[in-house]
């Protein structure tokens, strides 16, 4: 194949990789907003999935990029250098150091510290009025954890769900949503429901 058709056919992926990036950025950002994630979906998937697709789409880009400047290394190290002449020596120099700088702006939130503020969202949850505790209800927790801030059993969530008998109430139940096919909004009317029924 040859050098241009393989440049058109990278710059056209870029294009399009940028573009999907934009849109899902925008979407993960003012469509379905932080703390949505379990409540609305979009096309039968929840922010969450919308991020992971949007992270999967950065990393098409950044690969179409990388192949990009392998194509065009030769004509990127001419423009550094350019003709030998008085100052070529310093735009080389601070072409590296830039580069050198943009690694490490890039690098630095993974050598951070990760500070934690308080418990994670499903410790912090009692079994203060029904509704409050029940709103509370995600997929990190497990039913065992939704059993002890509603009181609803687990075995009659799992039952009105129609989770299979051998399924643990220790199971997080995003992990249960993905595989059996129900959503947080179900697990939330069903507790709701039971409190109601049992008072």
């Amino acid at each position: 194949m040859r050098k241009a058709s393989v440049n058109i056919i990278i710059d056209t992926v870029a294009f399009v990789a940028f573009i999907l990036l934009t849109a899902t950025g925008v979407l993960v950002r003012y469509v379905l907003p932080p703390g949505s994630g379990h409540f609305s979906t979009l096309w039968g998937m929840d922010r969450h999935q919308w991020g992971a697709l949007h992270f999967w789409i950065a990393v098409v880009l950044l690969a179409a990029l990388g192949f990009h400047l392998f194509l065009h290394w030769r004509w990127i190290i001419f423009m550094v250098k350019g003709k030998p002449r008085e100052g070529s020596g310093s735009r080389a120099v601070l072409s590296i150091v830039g580069v050198v700088a943009l690694l490490g702006l890039a690098v630095a939130p993974f050598l951070g510290p990760i500070e934690k503020r308080g418990d994670p969202p499903h410790r912090m949850y009692d079994a203060g009025p029904a509704e409050h505790s029940v709103s509370r209800i995600n997929g990190s927790m497990t039913l065992e954890e939704v059993e002890q801030i509603t009181g609803v059993p687990a075995q009659a969530i799992m039952r009105e769900l129609g989770l299979p008998a051998g399924v643990s109430p220790q199971t997080r139940l995003g992990r249960l949503r993905r595989e059996c096919g129900f959503e947080m909004y179900d697990v939330r009317e069903i507790a709701r429901r039971q409190r109601e029924e049992g008072r």
